[in-house]
Order: C-alpha cells, then structure tokens, then sequence
C-alpha cells in the first residue's frame, strides 16, 4: 500500500485524519508537514527524567507533560510537540488532543542530531513569538548543558546557562535539575 502525504499546506482537521506514524515523529510548520526520526535512547531517558522532576518539584497546580502536541497558530497550522513542557494541572485534567501555546508555561527541547537548528532558531522564534513565557534547550553532549530563556517585551533573553547541578525557576517555582543525570543509569 502507498501512502499519499499532502503536498499542500494542511489544516488541523487533514492533521487529525492522517495516520499513525511509529516511526518518526511529525510536527507541522506553517501548514508544511515536519518529519523527523523518533529520538534515541539518551533523549528519551533525559526527557523522561526531566518531565519526572518538574512534576514531582512543582506545585499540585502544574504538571509536567512529555512530548504533547501544542497549538501554535490555527493559520497557517503550526503544531509542535517539545520534548517536555509545564501546563496547569486544570487544563491537563481535560485531556486535550493539544494545548493552546497560551497554556503553556516552559517549553522544553532537548537537542537531537537533525533538529539542533529548528530547536535552537525556528522553535525557538515560534514559541517566543506564541508568547509561551519560558524556553529550555538541553544539549546531552559532554558536559551535559541546558540554555534557559525567559520571555521580555516578546522576545527570549538569555536568563542562565547551565552544567552540573542547575537552580532554575519554572515561573516563579524553584526547581533543582542534576544535568548529567538525565542520561545517567
């Protein structure tokens, strides 16, 4: 069986209808489809852990969610799926196919062979630009290290860099991150 992908800017309703895809993982860019290998081994556990120690550090009214799919903009469709990301608890407990970037508190992307510049440029102006107040990218490469930006007048500013042990605020909430241990066993 052949399968035919649009070859035209899509909307959310051609998004939901297409299939199941075990393989990569899709996105979409300004109604473009966006597909990329599935994350290895390392990435997922680093997400995995750093998803576990937002949730458990963060109060009731927060939650840390893995790899769900956030509404950028309805026209033209931009939907992306961070690595991790802070929601209020209130909206997770609607189970939502997605959440409006407006809902969403951090954004978290963890850098993977393939995706370094869309994390580091394209999502990067996406989220800043979809208002989303705090940006995370995490670079498992030796030292382990994590960028954090937080959103002034519409723009990302640099607010810590990071290796070793990491004191961060996820807005207005203290969290502790051992960056080496994302990955570690």
């Amino acid at each position: 069986m052949t399968l035919s992908w649009p070859n035209h800017p899509i909307t959310l309703e051609e998004w939901e209808a297409l299939p199941e895809d075990s393989a990569n993982k899709l996105e979409v860019a300004e109604g473009m489809l966006v597909m990329s290998p599935r994350p290895l081994s390392w990435h997922q556990k680093a997400g995995m852990r750093l998803g576990t120690l937002l949730d458990d550090q963060l109060p009731d009214t927060l939650t840390g969610l893995l790899d769900v799919e956030v509404l950028i903009t309805l026209v033209p469709l931009t939907i992306r799926a961070p690595d991790v990301l802070v929601t209020r608890t209130a909206l997770f407990e609607t189970n939502p196919p997605r959440y409006p970037a407006a809902d969403v508190l951090l954004a978290v992307e963890i850098l993977s062979t393939g995706t370094r510049r869309v994390d580091r440029v394209l999502k990067f102006s996406e989220y800043a630009d979809a208002g989303i107040p705090q940006y995370w990218i995490v670079d498992l490469d030796d030292p382990t290290s994590l960028l954090a930006y937080v959103l002034v007048d519409g723009n990302y500013e640099l607010s810590g860099e990071y290796t070793g042990s990491a004191a961060l605020d996820v807005v207005g909430h203290p969290v502790s991150i051992d960056l080496p241990a994302l990955t570690r066993r």
